[in-house]
């Protein structure tokens, strides 16, 4: 169970990793301002889950300054039940219900032995793969360009064949590894990349001295089962909340 200190590191951890344009604070919320396909680097999130709903108004119109569409990150927690009933009344909804999930170093490291490639900027290649088949290209490309200016990030591959299979991000923000982008080429699926991907990004956070891994995953995903293969467990549910 995280303490309330403990959830206002993870969150800022969370949006400094994603490297948003500007970030603002506004009370106990921050900010982040991006025109970006990533939703946490463009979505107010509460630093406590006791936040203060009285200032909502205000950030959005912090969005609404910035050309920018009001966008709120908000668990579904009980404590947090106020700010959910206040966005209602303003004309928000809920959308892509998204798992935040806490893992460790150790329980990455032991789902594989086996190495996988890890450089400080994403290459040509790389980017084919996290823009490959079933994605987005351009929506891909905007996520690698966030993921590229952040702080503290390292890319990791998996190849076959001399291409790149399956690749992996992790970035690194007070005292926390944040997993990203995890992807496998359809040809190169069930072939326990995506475990070597994830035991080199718990390798990597260990190395540094971090033991304390979070990600978020969408409701629908089957990464679910290797999340939790991987040690993860779910920490709240969490929804983006929109104009209707």
């Amino acid at each position: 169970m995280l303490h309330e200190a403990d959830i206002e590191d993870l969150e800022r951890s969370i949006v400094e990793s994603v490297a948003p344009a500007r970030i603002v604070e506004i009370g106990d919320w921050l900010v982040p301002l991006d025109d970006g396909a990533i939703g946490r680097a463009k979505s107010a999130v509460p630093l406590s889950h006791f936040a203060d709903p009285a200032a909502i108004p205000a950030v959005e119109a912090a969005y609404v300054e910035a050309n920018l569409p009001p966008a709120f990150r908000v668990a579904e927690t009980a404590e947090l039940g106020p700010v959910r009933e206040a966005l209602v009344r303003r004309g928000f909804a809920p959308h892509t219900p998204t798992i935040m999930k806490l893992g460790t170093a150790q329980g990455l490291r032991a789902l594989s032995d086996d190495p996988a490639e890890l450089f400080a900027r994403p290459d040509a290649d790389w980017a084919a793969c996290f823009a490959g088949q079933g994605f987005d290209p351009e929506e891909a490309a905007a996520r690698v360009r966030n993921l590229t200016r952040s702080r503290d990030a390292l890319f990791a591959a998996v190849r076959e064949g001399g291409q790149v299979a399956a690749v992996g991000v992790v970035t690194f923000a007070r005292g926390w590894a944040g997993v990203h982008g995890m992807r496998t080429a359809p040809a190169a699926r069930r072939k326990g990349y995506a475990r070597r991907i994830l035991a080199a990004l718990g390798r990597a956070a260990a190395a540094r001295g971090i033991e304390r891994i979070v990600l978020q995953v969408t409701e629908e995903n089957p990464a679910r089962i290797l999340y939790r293969a991987g040690g993860f467990t779910r920490a709240w549910r969490y929804h983006y909340w929109g104009k209707v």
